[in-house]
């Protein structure tokens, strides 16, 4: 299998608000992370393993994904089969906004399920992701991405009246809350415990435990939704790592590809040329 053999085909939609995204003949494995938006995927072909939120899954084609804001997850192949995936990244505000439109009520959505094995809902998917790669009408382009929120909200998401969102423990959330704050500093674990007066071992178990990831893990996911939103603004690379609290350039292009199959210019393109089509090969 070569670098060659990949592709990475990205697209940003202007009028939804959303990107679309498809990754064919991909190996590489995802390692632990989170998104600060809503992910609905499928499998368009091969196999993945999947760890989220502490359940385990063997995913194939027809399957689909859902993720929420902060849903710790990572993936690897199965059997050295290729990944053919396609995606779309919603924003907590364009999902609450869509949820107020179709239900008639305000509330932020939480999907209930992570995984639906062999679901008709990729078809719907698949309409809208089609209809963003074809620049669609905005009126076609809207009403497939309505049609497919309202199934998604109808069968794997908590009814507005019950949902009640993620509790944590109060240091737990504190703890969240720093991060949130200082990311872009050099924050130790020493400080981290001095902030809720908890011994680092209560606080590596319990946060690891209570969120999917570890604190170092949960910084540097806030630190690259950061450097992805300085990107998107045209800042140059080195200057986005740097303000996003990554103080080694290299790391932070490795670290960026690792987690987004791109790298920091790569995705800078997205939104700095046609914003309608990125797609990434061998190019560093």
């Amino acid at each position: 299998m070569t670098t060659s053999q990949e592709q990475r085909h990205i697209f940003y939609d202007s009028c939804l608000g959303i990107e679309a995204y498809q990754l064919s003949g991909i190996v590489q494995k995802f390692p632990n992370h989170f998104h600060e938006c809503y992910v609905i995927g499928f499998i368009e072909g091969g196999c993945r393993h999947l760890w989220c939120r502490g359940s385990e899954y063997d995913l194939s084609r027809g399957d689909l994904i859902l993720f929420n804001p902060k849903d710790n997850h990572f993936c690897s192949p199965m059997n050295g089969e290729l990944l053919d995936y396609r995606a779309l990244n919603i924003p907590v505000p364009v999902m609450k906004k869509a949820a107020a439109d179709i239900t008639g009520k305000e509330f932020v959505p939480q999907f209930t399920v992570n995984v639906v094995y062999h679901s008709d809902i990729t078809t719907s998917l698949a309409d809208v992701y089609n209809a963003i790669v074809t620049d669609a009408s905005p009126f076609e382009k809207e009403e497939a991405f309505f049609f497919l929120l309202e199934q998604i909200l109808k069968e794997h998401s908590a009814p507005y009246e019950e949902h009640n969102g993620v509790f944590l423990d109060s240091a737990i959330a504190d703890t969240c809350e720093y991060l949130k704050e200082h990311y872009s500093e050099n924050i130790t674990l020493e400080e981290l415990t001095e902030q809720i007066h908890l011994s680092k071992s209560w606080l590596l178990h319990t946060f690891t435990k209570q969120t999917g990831g570890s604190p170092y893990r949960y910084l540097q996911s806030i630190r690259l939704e950061e450097a992805k939103k300085l990107l998107e603004q045209a800042v140059p690379p080195i200057d986005a790592a740097a303000r996003a609290g990554f103080t080694d350039q290299s790391h932070f292009t490795r670290f960026f590809k690792d987690f987004t199959g791109l790298t920091p210019k790569q995705y800078q393109k997205i939104f700095t040329e046609s914003g309608r089509d990125t797609t990434a090969g061998t190019e560093e």
